[in-house]
C-alpha cells in the first residue's frame, strides 16, 4: 500500500550551519492513506494519532569520495512500540523508508519502553524494511531485555552493532557505519567501535544518546546520528531546552556541529497523539539524508 505524501518539510544542514537547536522543522506532513481499499484504516485521511513528519535533510562531508556524493539514508528512532505509540504510525512510517528506497537504514534505538509486553510485536512492526538495516539499542532496550531485542532484528537480517563497525560497499565505495552502545546505561565504547576501522573515508556513527558525540576522535569528518530526546517531547521554549541542559543533553533536535563532527538528533516517532505521553512542538519524524560533498571555501 503506497503511501502519497502531499506535503514534505524540507530543511538543509550543511557543514556550514550553526550549532544549536533547530528551528522550524516540526511541520505536519500531510499522508494520504492508499485510494483503494485500505485493510488497516479505511478513511482516507490518516487519524491525527497516526501522522509523523518526513524531514529532507542535505548533510555536506569533507571528504566525501565522488562515489557516495548523493547517497541516501533514512532514520526511524526511538519507536517505543506499545500503547504509547500508534501501530499503524509505525508501519506507514516503513512504508515510507522503502518508498524512498535509501542506500542505508539506520534505527537508533528505544524500540520499547517499560514493560516486556509489546516485545514480539518490535519484529512484526518494524520488519520488511528494504535494503541495508543497522540498528543500535537504547536505555529503554537495555532495562527490558536488550538480548531479545538483538536477536528479533538479527532473525530480520539486521545488523546490530554494540560498540561495534561494519564496512559496506555502496556505489562501489565503502562506507563504515560505527554503532556505539547506549551510553546513558553506561555501554557505550567509542574505543572498542572504532579500533580496527578505516581512518578515512566514509564514516557514519549510530549512537542513541546524542552526547556520545563529544567522545568520537574530533574533526575526524564525522556524523553521528542519535535520537533519545523526542525533541523535546513537550516544548515551552527556554524552559525546555533549560530543563534538558539540566539534565545532560544539550542537543535536542535537529543538526549540530561538535568538536568538528556533525550530529543529528532524530525527534523520534514514538509518543504522543493519544497516547500516555505527550508531544507538544515535536511531532514524531522519519527523517532522510542526502550526503553532498562539502564544497571548498575559497581563500586569497
Amino acid at each position: 500500500m503506497p503511501l502519497r505524501r502531499l506535503a514534505r518539510r524540507r530543511s538543509s544542514s550543511s557543514s556550514s550551519s550553526p550549532s544549536g537547536l533547530e528551528t522550524g522543522s516540526s511541520g505536519r506532513n500531510e499522508l494520504v492513506a492508499w485510494s483503494g481499499e485500505d485493510p488497516l484504516r479505511p478513511p482516507r485521511r490518516l487519524r491525527w494519532r497516526d501522522h509523523f513528519a518526513l524531514t529532507e535533510n542535505v548533510l555536506q562531508l569533507p571528504h566525501l569520495p565522488d562515489c557516495h556524493d548523493g547517497l541516501r539514508v533514512a532514520q526511524l528512532s526511538d519507536v517505543h512500540v506499545g500503547q504509547a505509540t500508534s501501530e499503524l504510525r509505525i508501519r506507514r512510517a516503513v512504508e515510507a523508508v522503502n518508498a524512498e528506497r535509501p542506500d542505508l537504514v539506520f534505527l537508533t534505538g528505544d524500540y520499547v519502553t517499560h514493560s516486556p509486553k509489546p516485545l514480539p510485536r518490535v519484529r512484526d512492526l518494524l520488519s520488511g524494511l528494504d535494503g541495508r538495516v543497522f540498528v543500535v539499542l537504547g536505555n529503554h532496550d537495555h532495562w527490558v531485555d536488550a538480548p531479545y531485542l538483538r536477536e528479533c532484528f538479527e532473525q530480520l537480517g539486521y545488523t546490530v552493532l554494540q560498540n561495534e563497525h561494519r564496512v559496506v560497499h555502496v556505489n562501489g565505495g565503502p562506507v563504515t557505519v560505527l554503532g556505539v552502545d547506549d551510553g546513558l546505561t553506561g555501554r557505550d565504547d567509542v574505543e572498542a567501535t572504532f579500533r580496527g576501522a578505516p581512518e578515512a573515508g566514509t564514516r557514519l556513527v549510530l549512537a542513541h544518546t546524542p552526547p556520545t558525540v563529544e567522545k568520537l576522535p574530533a574533526h575526524a569528518g564525522l556524523v553521528q546520528f542519535s535520537g533519545h530526546t523526542h525533541g523535546g517531547q513537550f516544548i515551552v521554549r527556554g524552559l525546555t531546552e533549560a530543563l534538558f541542559r539540566r539534565a545532560g543533553q544539550p542537543y535536542i533536535r535537529g543538526h549540530y556541529q561538535v568538536n568538528g563532527n556533525q550530529l543529528y538528533v532524530n525527534r523520534g516517532l514514538g509518543f504522543g497523539f493519544g497516547g500516555p505521553y505527550l508531544r507538544r512542538g515535536s511531532e514524531p519524524e522519519v527523517a532522510f539524508f542526502t550526503l553532498r560533498q562539502a564544497v571548498a571555501t575559497a581563500t586569497h
